[in-house]
């Protein structure tokens, strides 16, 4: 009777429990049901490609406004025509392309007064490029300070959204100002002049080689001259101290010093951009655009090497290649190396050992001038001959000595590349030092 009276009890516990779990399933709080089901609402989402016109008003009364020129590119027409920085201005409109809530506040807002959509503090105007438009309003910041108020004009919802959105849409003319001082792609510039009060340098590229053209023809360090013409094509007018006087600039750099001028000629034409320092600052005046601006001071810096820092030091153009063929004659000596497949080989035919060969061939390459000096009549000590680039360069070297100082010449050229005694004596030594390789014995 009592195990009977047992079971019956389990059997409704466990029917009650069934019950419970039954109604809570039915039963789930409204808010969780909605948080999963409802994700928080586009506000807007445009494709940047139809947007033709852009406007931003801000609370004070300051308006920026943007067009699309007949050529696709974006130019700010007020407060002032300025040419834009397309990226700058792509990066704002992707803003639009989904424009997203943190959350809807309401459905249809009655009073648009408490979240500051009255007087917006920034209103942007889109027109398209069938000419439909859209207003987005921003108004006053939420409680917490990450979101601020927000809807467009026409429709009733009010949303909140994220602050950093309206970050990106705030924008001034100088954010969005194409702030380049030479407008030429680097690559397509042919011809560079530098001019300073000591010196007037000419530069010309045919395909990817600098050649020195002025004050007369010197074979030049490519890297050195790319840097350069990098500081001046990203040169930039430096607009982060606001409410600078133009006419103080234009004071400034009519008192100052002049650092250089610098002209790039590229097919669209030449440019040119002027640099004064005036006490600590510099200042730049282009061709391109209007107005004196301040720049920064590694520009000014940049432009203040002399002909010798554009100068190639090394005796052979060599890069990082390795040559076919070195042939060296020194006090009664004579070295020949040969490249052969992966292997270095001796005038005699014999393969050399690969690390002494690589050594000499690497201090070859090496070769480079620590200054350049005037004529110096000297006896050659060292005469090196240089194959590369599958027979297509032969460069012919003379090192001569004077006392502990060694001088080298190129054939066919005037400029006298002083050496470093260390830099002569370790290229004799790896050349004495090369050696035949190790004959690995047949296996048994």
């Amino acid at each position: 009777m009592m195990k009977l009276r047992g079971l019956i009890i389990a059997i409704v516990a466990l029917g009650g429990l069934t019950g419970f779990l039954y109604w809570s399933n039915k039963h789930k709080p409204a808010e969780t049901t909605e948080a999963s089901a409802e994700l928080p609402p586009k506000i807007l989402a445009l494709n940047d490609a139809d947007i033709s016109k852009v406007v931003l008003k801000r609370k004070n009364g300051d308006t920026l406004a943007l067009e699309k020129n007949t050529a696709g590119k974006w130019q700010i027409v007020s407060p002032a025509p300025f040419a834009a920085d397309q990226s700058a201005v792509s990066s704002m409109l992707g803003t639009f392309s989904s424009l997203t809530s943190d959350r809807l506040v309401e459905e249809k807002a009655t009073s648009l007064e408490s979240y500051g959509l009255t007087s917006p503090s920034l209103e942007v105007d889109l027109t398209e490029k069938d000419l439909q438009g859209q207003k987005l309003l921003i108004g006053d910041d939420t409680i917490t300070g990450n979101s601020v108020f927000a809807k467009l004009e026409g429709d009733p919802r009010v949303f909140t959204m994220p602050r950093y959105d309206k970050t990106s849409l705030d924008k001034t003319a100088n954010d969005l100002r194409d702030k380049r001082l030479l407008t030429a792609e680097p690559d397509k510039i042919s011809r560079l002049d530098l001019i300073t009060s000591k010196q007037d340098i000419e530069f010309g590229r045919s395909k990817d080689n600098w050649q020195i053209v002025k004050p007369k023809p010197l074979r030049a360090d490519g890297s050195q001259v790319d840097e350069l013409v990098r500081k001046l094509t990203s040169a930039r007018m430096d607009l982060s101290v606001p409410g600078i006087d133009p006419k103080k600039a234009a004071s400034a750099f009519a008192a100052g010093t002049l650092v250089a001028t610098a002209r790039i000629t590229a097919q669209s034409g030449t440019q040119e951009l002027q640099i004064r320092k005036s006490k600590s600052d510099y200042y730049a005046k282009s061709s391109v655009i209007d107005g004196v601006y301040k720049v920064a001071s590694d520009l000014g810096q940049g432009l203040g090497k002399n002909l010798d820092d554009f100068r190639n030091k090394k005796l052979f153009d060599l890069g990082f290649e390795d040559p076919d063929k070195i042939e060296m004659h020194s006090g009664g000596k004579s070295y020949f190396v040969t490249k052969g497949g992966e292997d270095w080989w001796s005038g005699n035919g014999k393969k050399l050992d690969e690390d002494t060969a690589q050594s000499f061939v690497d201090d070859v390459r090496d070769l480079a001038a620590s200054k350049f000096v005037d004529a110096e009549s000297a006896t050659p000590s060292i005469d090196l001959s240089v194959i590369s680039h599958g027979g297509k360069s032969v460069e012919h070297v003379v090192i001569s000595r004077i006392g502990d100082s060694y001088f080298a010449r190129r054939e066919n050229e005037p400029a006298i590349y002083q050496l470093d005694a260390k830099t002569v004596n370790d290229l004799q030594a790896a050349a004495d030092a090369m050696k035949p390789a190790a004959i690995t014995p047949p296996a048994k």
